[in-house]
């Protein structure tokens, strides 16, 4: 039986970033965390990087 905290909803820190060799844009995961509050104060550290919620239950 998996833990009740795999469970819960965690917030990534998302920039994109072009691959060298296809010139096509990616996104890398640079953070993440459960609270939201703390993956926007890690975000305004890398410039055009998003925070998104990612569900672990998809």
């Amino acid at each position: 039986m998996p833990c009740a905290c795999q469970n819960k909803k965690r917030f990534e820190v998302v920039t994109t970033v072009t691959d060298p060799k296809t010139q096509q844009p990616k996104e890398k995961v640079v953070f993440s965390s459960p609270h939201k509050s703390v993956a926007e104060g890690v975000a305004k550290r890398y410039s055009g990087s998003t925070v998104r919620e990612n569900d672990p239950k998809k």
